[in-house]
């Protein structure tokens, strides 16, 4: 019975040892468990430490210290919860510390984890440009104008990369897309008119466009204008003109422009007004006088203008120009009216000319000296020969003035000569 007992016991032994054979070893998964269970204890202690830390160490600005808690953090795991804070503040350490290329490396591995993160991607646009990267730096800001299309900024540097090297198409392109969000950009509106000019294009349409959105920016108008000048279109440099001068009616530049664009149209009146509005805004003003004065010589209003050369005499009596000025109107009138034979009264006017310039002269200003020579040289100035030949009565007055009517507004009395 014993023998039998025993033998059962063998065999439910070696049963046992057969069938825990026969069962799959296990797996690991229990110890993978433990693990990962106890890493998330040991960062629910460490992180807040490590984030503490590395706060105080960039506080202090002790970047290899930063740098230093910032790795542990993330080989830790602690950047699951902010990866935005700890990857920005762990690039901009190694920034201080001149290590761009570092920098770069750890921004490129927070945006694995935020590929659409505004901030890391602006903060890899920065190191790229540092480095000296373009190509990079030129997608990278492709990329960001893609993810934050209202930017402008973003498209303005993008924009500007594109200008330093030199691709002028796409950086039109751009800055035609910041106008289309943004009309009245007036930075936008000056570069793309500048790359207009360097790539041969026309940017009048540009000025436009510029002037229309920003009407009360005068700078704008008077480019505008300046521009419709140099293709000869007074008549539109005109309209453009008297809205500046709305815009700021003390706008001496904006006058100026104004009665350039009256002369171009060939509106002489209306230029003279122009420059006399200047001349109001600085009375001291010699040059905006002699312009007025010239502007009334060309449309033959030799009154005024021989007003205006006078008053320019008045404020500086040692002005050799102002005399010249004044000969000038003579000059031009005596043409301009002159008679084929060369009557008495043009001889008058030849010889007021004569005087002025030889007065400009004595003032070292020669500027007139050609018309003066040709007055001299053609005899048809009046001298002791033609006084000989008046009557009594104008002898005996001592002076002699033009009667024409072309001769009118002459004023001034040409006096006897003592040498006569």
């Amino acid at each position: 019975m014993k023998e039998i007992q025993s033998s059962k016991l063998v065999s439910i032994g070696v049963a046992a040892i057969f069938l825990s054979m026969c069962v799959p070893p296990e797996t690991g998964n229990d110890e993978d468990a433990a693990f990962d269970a106890y890493l998330d204890s040991l960062r629910e202690v460490r992180c807040p430490r490590l984030m503490s830390s590395a706060a105080e160490y960039y506080k202090n600005r002790d970047w290899p210290s930063t740098v230093r808690v910032y790795h542990e953090l993330v080989d830790l795991g602690c950047d699951r919860d902010d990866p935005e804070e700890v990857y920005q503040y762990y690039a901009i350490a190694y920034e201080f510390m001149g290590m761009f290329d570092s920098s770069e490396f750890v921004l490129v591995k927070g945006l694995q984890q935020l590929p659409n993160n505004v901030q890391l991607r602006k903060r890899l646009v920065w190191v790229y440009s540092k480095q000296g990267k373009t190509d990079l730096h030129i997608s990278e800001l492709i990329r960001l104008s893609d993810l934050v299309p209202d930017d402008i900024q973003v498209k303005m540097d993008l924009a500007e990369l594109y200008g330093k090297q030199k691709f002028y198409e796409d950086q039109i392109d751009i800055l035609q897309d910041i106008l289309k969000i943004d009309p009245a950009n007036e930075k936008a509106q000056s570069e793309i008119a500048i790359v207009y000019e360097m790539t041969g294009k026309d940017p009048l349409d540009v000025y436009r466009e510029r002037f229309r959105t920003n009407q009360n920016n005068v700078s704008y108008g008077i480019d505008l204008a300046d521009r419709l000048l140099l293709i000869d279109e007074p008549y539109e440099a005109v309209d453009i003109l008297k809205k500046v001068i709305k815009v700021d009616t003390s706008s001496k530049l904006g006058y100026r422009k104004l009665g350039q664009a009256y002369f171009a149209a060939d509106q002489l009146d209306e230029a003279s007004d122009a420059y006399e509005e200047l001349f109001k805004l600085n009375p001291r003003d010699i040059r905006v006088a002699f312009k007025i004065c010239d502007v009334n010589t060309a449309g033959q209003n030799y009154a005024k203008a021989l007003r205006w050369a006078d008053k320019v005499i008045s404020m500086d009596k040692n002005n050799g120009e102002s005399y010249g000025r004044k000969g000038n109107v003579y000059y031009k009138s005596f043409q301009d009216c002159r008679t084929p034979t060369i009557s008495l009264d043009d001889r008058i006017v030849a010889a007021l000319a004569f005087k002025n310039f030889s007065k400009a002269e004595e003032l070292n200003y020669n500027s007139f000296t050609s018309s003066k020579l040709w007055l001299k040289e053609n005899e048809v100035i009046f001298g002791r020969a033609h006084w000989f030949m008046l009557d009594d009565d104008l002898k005996n007055q001592g002076y002699i003035t033009p009667r024409n009517e072309c001769y009118s507004w002459v004023q001034e009395k040409l006096k006897k000569d003592p040498k006569w």
